[in-house]
């Protein structure tokens, strides 16, 4: 069995005309949610370096969760330049390319990572991964090229909204 986390970034900014969509900042809902959600997986989950969309906006997600998840801050994370992707399809391509058993833990956009989920769990399990959501999952495989639609069972689905104010 593999274990795979993936959270879509925290709510970025529209504010700025000029910014490109890959240079788009947290706003203040997402700097907030972002600790928040740090904090909470810290309590449940285990610090896995991640690798995360080069978008300006999944870099700040990644820093806000170590704001509050200390041992995060110690681990590498990894850029990966194909995580700017919005198709599901990518995603799969990528998680093909991967060598071992070791767990992945992503920070990613929508709507690839909702249709991931869905696909990897043959389901609708969720109609939209919302902004800071972030969702673990386990897969029937021993190694990542095997990936495919159905492997996947949605063990935890952890929302900014169903966390009480921190």
């Amino acid at each position: 069995m593999l274990d795979l986390y993936l959270m879509r970034h925290a709510k970025s900014s529209w504010s700025n005309a000029e910014a490109s969509d890959r240079e788009r900042v947290l706003n203040s809902r997402g700097q907030k949610d972002a600790p928040r959600m740090g904090e909470f997986l810290s309590r449940h989950f285990p610090a896995i370096s991640p690798y995360v969309s080069p978008a300006l906006r999944a870099q700040l997600t990644w820093a806000g969760i170590c704001s509050t998840w200390p041992a995060l801050a110690s681990l590498e994370y990894h850029i990966e330049e194909s995580l700017y992707t919005f198709s599901y399809q990518d995603l799969i391509s990528w998680f093909k390319k991967k060598e071992g058993d070791k767990p992945i833990f992503l920070i990613g956009h929508n709507p690839a990572l909702t249709e991931l989920i869905n696909h990897l769990t043959q389901s609708n399990s969720i109609s939209n991964l919302p902004t800071a959501g972030f969702a673990y999952l386990t897969l029937s495989l021993y190694e990542w090229p095997g990936i495919e639609a159905g492997v996947g069972k949605l063990e935890k689905l952890v929302l900014p909204s169903d966390l009480s104010e921190l």
